[in-house]
């Protein structure tokens, strides 16, 4: 026998919300509070979009001197001196990690594992940010 509360209320007829029925929920969302979680969110995609350029940054410059020195810049060229310069302290623990006998291949190698470093803690960082929206 069927439960009175399992029957669909005919024309006329008003159901009484019990725990067969689904109701709306009761919680009012306010608007401030959900423009402070979008002001937080956009403030975390902004941080978040600064990592991620800074790590492009120091991998492009990085990328860029491991050209230089790969195709024989010229050294007295101020554009090729600043971009070694940078790179130079930009992979402060990378310079000997290997030590080849050629130099073109001991900056591909060791300028290469310093830009993978910045780039895998970049966007590990970047994640890391992210999340907290």
């Amino acid at each position: 026998m069927a439960d009175d509360n399992d029957r669909t209320p005919t024309t006329g007829e008003t159901k009484v919300a019990g725990p067969t029925t689904t109701g709306t929920s009761h919680r009012v969302r306010r608007p401030r509070a959900e423009a402070m979680t979008m002001a937080r969110r956009r403030a975390v995609n902004a941080v978040a979009w600064f990592v991620s350029l800074v790590t492009t940054v120091v991998v492009l410059i990085l990328a860029v001197h491991i050209v230089f020195v790969a195709f024989e810049a010229n050294t007295a060229n101020d554009l090729v001196n600043t971009v070694g310069d940078w790179a130079d302290d930009l992979a402060w623990q990378f310079k000997d990690v290997f030590q080849p006998d050629d130099h073109k291949g001991e900056v591909a190698v060791n300028y290469g594992l310093a830009a993978l470093v910045y780039l895998i803690a970049g966007r590990i960082l970047t994640s890391l940010v992210r999340r907290l929206a």
